[in-house]
């Protein structure tokens, strides 16, 4: 996103990572943008990547990969072009971009028939705003709630309907989901989201077209699949194998590491509902997958030992704090 943001300045920005972040595609945001005119330079297609600006002129581009980041990307770059720039985004990715935008005054279509997102130059004022909390982050306390059979309620989280997929598919799973929105800051709608178990957990699928609405949450989803009844399939599935680790190949690990049962069958991740009898998990790394651990760890049978908790702390640096408090136990290892 920083890369479409820099792309319309007059001056060069290197943008770099750690490990997991270098491993991570590039081509896929370098490509329209060099379209619009930025000079742009990765490294075989990875991090770092050099971004000289300058004068932009306005595209149209579809999307060949489902990704919000890219679509912010070219529309923010698209906010320093000559003239109109059109995303077209069929899979119907996050939209915060879109209502910030619109929150601040851009000059900005969305023509829902097509997917497209049509934005103007336009440079904004100051102003002030309230950052909801992250529903990514809760649907791991969610995902605790419904595979231990109590209930969780998060307070003032972000309820916008492009990242709450992941509650559809776990209410089709049968868990219960109550929500309560009651504000609203640049765009984004916020409140109360209540999760708890339900009578029983049952497998689903999630369609390619579901997918990318709840690509980061497949990590725990899989954890509550394994804890379900039935097998449950997330189809085209292999853009998790270019996320902060390979978390299609790291799911079948984990979930047999806890002692589920899961297979990668061409794209698709395929998740056994045989339950978990614990075990030991290591996150890679990845702060979801690690969290995704702690999840399937707390829904097993026997203890679970996670190697590399630390990687959380990425996102959610209070999560294990938080999981104590709502009555988990969780030892240290030295």
């Amino acid at each position: 996103m920083t890369c479409g943001l820099v792309a319309g300045s007059a001056f060069t920005t290197v943008l770099d990572g750690d490990r997991s972040l270098r491993s991570r595609p590039m081509d896929r945001v370098a490509e329209p943008l060099r379209s619009m005119g930025a000079d742009v330079v990765t490294d075989r297609g990875r991090p770092p990547v050099r971004v000289r600006g300058g004068d932009l002129r306005s595209i149209r581009y579809a999307l060949r990969v489902p990704s919000a980041q890219v679509k912010t990307a070219v529309l923010l770059a698209g906010l320093a072009a000559d003239g109109e720039t059109t995303v077209v985004d069929r899979a119907g990715t996050r939209d915060h971009t879109e209502r910030a935008l619109a929150a601040l005054g851009a000059p900005i279509r969305i023509d829902d028939a097509v997917g497209a997102v049509t934005v103007g130059p336009f440079q904004h004022e100051g102003f002030s705003g309230v950052v909801p909390g992250d529903v990514s982050a809760a649907a791991f306390l969610a995902a605790a709630a419904v595979v231990t059979g109590t209930e969780v309620t998060v307070q003032r989280v972000g309820l916008n309907p492009t990242r709450t997929g992941f509650l559809d598919v776990i209410g089709r799973m049968g868990a219960r989901v109550d929500r309560v929105t009651d504000a609203e800051s640049l765009g984004e709608p916020e409140g109360r989201l209540v999760v708890g178990a339900g009578s029983s957990l049952r497998g689903t699928t999630i369609s390619d077209d579901e997918l990318p609405r709840v690509i980061d949450e497949v990590p725990v989803l899989a954890v509550v699949a394994a804890c379900a009844a039935g097998e449950s399939r997330f189809r085209g599935a292999g853009e998790l194998r270019v996320k902060e680790s390979d978390r299609l190949e790291g799911l079948v690990r984990l979930i047999r590491g806890l002692g589920g049962d899961a297979a990668v069958e061409g794209e698709d991740l395929v998740v056994d509902g045989t339950g978990l009898r614990g075990g030991f998990a290591d996150s890679g790394g990845d702060h979801r997958m690690a969290m995704a651990a702690a999840v399937g760890a707390l829904g097993a049978a026997g203890p679970s030992e996670i190697e590399g908790i630390e990687a959380a702390d990425v996102s959610f640096p209070e999560f294990w704090r938080m999981l104590v408090e709502l009555g988990a136990r969780i030892e240290v290892a030295s």
